[in-house]
């Protein structure tokens, strides 16, 4: 942590800040050096950051953006503001739209330096899906009440400790069979602690950032079908995947109780990649790294054997 550093000392408030996203924006920051107020409704979900905090570093507060009183309490005295508010159900136009413009008049109103909103990678105010729909408008939102906010549209992150590539793992170790939705669509994975720094980037540099949106991505295209058998591959797993076809993909998403709802099926058919009409990563200064450089290290816990395991055999 160099002294120097433009965000070394800051108090930077982050809403949704306790979600999977945001406990590794704040490693981000905290190694920094600057001075965190996680602020979400369940903020005792990143109390395991406390350890890598120094001595009144972090603080915690429950937070609720739907409420205008609530988003102005948590950002009171700051330096920069993070939204990292997101959901896939509940009344989205209310959490993620209504609550970034909350979240951004709040911020202008404590003459906040800097702000960064997280948005996604396919946030289209045309979609079908709600949650691209309300993605779309929160970035709107912000920006009329926040002109130098810097939006960040990240597309699906992946980590050893939660996100998309974990939940397949899981299932790929556990299912002999396994049905793969979407099979031609292709996903430029993000590393979640590329996505971090990218978010510490925008907010360091508010004066090169402001303004601006972009679309940050992974260094690979991958199709969902190639995934699964990387995955698989990795476990030292022989799986056999079968192709879905639409029709019951979607009939499946609209179902009751599955780990797939019908905004999260339109999204992953159309496939998660830039648009490439709004700059990436590199202009940001960072380098994405590939899946491929954590796959095999990643899954050694899902082989038969764990490290003992031998790799040129199938496993069950």
């Amino acid at each position: 942590m160099a002294a120097h550093d433009p965000i070394n000392g800051k108090l930077v408030a982050m809403t949704g800040g306790s979600g999977f996203f945001g406990r590794h924006v704040a490693q981000a920051l905290l190694e920094r050096g600057a001075r965190l107020r996680i602020a979400s409704r369940h903020p005792q979900k990143a109390f395991s950051l406390k350890p890598l905090a120094q001595l009144g570093q972090i603080e915690f507060m429950p937070c609720d953006v739907r409420d205008p009183a609530s988003a102005a309490a948590a950002v009171r005295g700051a330096d920069a503001v993070v939204n990292l508010v997101a959901a896939f159900e509940g009344d989205l136009m209310k959490l993620i739209c209504g609550g970034a413009r909350n979240v951004a008049e709040a911020a202008r109103d404590v003459g906040a330096a800097t702000m960064v909103h997280v948005s996604a990678i396919g946030a289209d105010a045309e979609s079908t899906a709600a949650y691209a729909r309300a993605k779309a408008l929160s970035e709107e939102e912000v920006l009329a009440a926040f002109p130098g906010a810097t939006i960040l549209r990240p597309s699906i992150l992946f980590a050893e400790d939660n996100g998309f590539v974990q939940m397949l793992a899981d299932l790929i170790s556990a299912l002999p069979v396994l049905p793969v939705f979407a099979r031609q669509a292709k996903l430029q994975l993000l590393f979640v602690d590329d996505a971090a720094d990218a978010v510490a980037a925008a907010l360091a540099d508010p004066r090169k950032h402001g303004g601006k949106t972009y679309e940050i991505a992974g260094p690979e295209a991958i199709g969902m079908m190639d995934l699964h058998q990387r995955i698989a591959a990795a476990q030292g797993r022989e799986r056999h995947f079968i192709a879905m076809p639409d029709a019951l993909s979607a009939l499946f998403a609209a179902l009751p109780g599955t780990p797939m709802n019908g905004d999260q099926w339109c999204l992953l058919k159309q496939g998660n990649v830039p648009s490439g009409a709004y700059p990436g990563l590199d202009k940001l200064g960072v380098q994405p790294r590939p899946l491929g450089l954590f796959l095999d290290r990643w899954m050694v816990r899902y082989r038969k054997h764990g490290r003992f395991s031998d790799r040129t055999r199938g496993a069950v």
